[in-house]
């Protein structure tokens, strides 16, 4: 699998408020068709070309709506060999759950929603990979996910290819325009000589990167060290590219230098023309906030 998957105690309570909302106290459907002995067999298939993401959950779910129903794995088709590898068939079987027919339909819904929404978010992100392959470019999510959903969008962007930004605001320092708002240009440098000095007394191996956006900014924060990240926010390609002489200059003849992150509006159209400016890392809040559920469907055999 794609590094580790949140455990069952991080995603208890999100499970569990997803069975609530939907199932309630009662699935009146599948208690008046179905007889309450009966066993059924669902197999998972993906219908679409991308990558499974999330597979994980299904138990979880199973375990929560009835532990009677069973997580086989498809002879050819190991959960751990297929969970976040890139799928190019049209129809390909994922997993396979035995068990009481009503709990089988009744956790249906639920376990659709969260597959097919983190395997969308792992192919969206595995296209901007692929888009930028060979120019040395990351791309790296941002906190624009749903809430309740971050550790699983999260992994699906490592499962699609991608990195993770800082999971919250509690474990990174990232000084935007809103925190400095009507500073004087002057000043910046200063400034944040001293929150770097705070921070690394603190924690001396927080990541801490600053916002700019425009040159003029970039100029007096290339004159504080300590930094690693410095995000450049909204700027056009063209200064991007002046972005990177600028640093070069700055910080000629010294062995490290901080990394620069574009971020702003980037889509799969501009994401290369994005990369081939130099820059070491890529912000994208779409794949996850705008990521297309991936087709997948759970075919009940009697």
């Amino acid at each position: 699998m794609v590094k580790t998957f949140p455990p069952y105690e991080d995603l208890r309570d999100l499970i569990q408020l997803a069975k609530r909302e939907d199932l309630g106290g009662d699935d009146v459907t599948s208690r008046l068709l179905v007889e309450e002995n009966q066993i059924g067999v669902g197999t998972l298939i993906q219908k679409e070309v991308g990558i499974p993401c999330g597979l994980p959950m299904v138990e979880m779910i199973c375990r929560t709506y009835d532990e009677r129903l069973r997580v086989e794995q498809i002879p050819g088709f190991h959960m751990e060999v297929i969970e976040g590898r890139f799928s190019d068939a049209r129809t390909t079987p994922l997993l396979r759950i035995r068990g009481p027919m009503r709990s089988l339909l009744s956790a249906e819904r639920v376990i659709l929603n969260f597959l097919q929404h983190l395997s969308g978010v792992a192919t969206q992100t595995h296209r901007y990979v692929k888009r930028v392959a060979g120019t040395g470019a990351k791309i790296f999510d941002t906190r624009k996910t749903l809430p309740g959903f971050r550790l699983l969008e999260k992994y699906a962007v490592r499962a699609g290819g991608g990195h993770n930004h800082r999971m919250g605001l509690h474990d990174g320092l990232l000084v935007k325009d809103n925190h400095i708002a009507g500073m004087p240009l002057k000043e910046f440098a200063g400034y944040l000589t001293k929150v770097v000095a705070t921070s690394r007394g603190e924690n001396i191996s927080r990541l801490i990167e600053v916002e700019v956006e425009n040159l003029e900014q970039l100029r007096e924060v290339l004159k504080v060290e300590g930094i690693d990240v410095i995000l450049l926010d909204n700027m056009d390609c063209p200064s991007m590219e002046s972005a990177i002489a600028m640093r070069t200059s700055a910080w000629a003849g010294r062995k490290s230098r901080p990394l620069f992150e574009a971020s702003g509006g980037i889509t799969l159209d501009t994401v290369r023309t994005v990369a081939l400016t130099g820059v070491e890392r890529i912000a994208v809040g779409a794949i996850t906030h705008s990521a297309t559920a991936l087709d997948i469907s759970l075919e009940i055999e009697g």
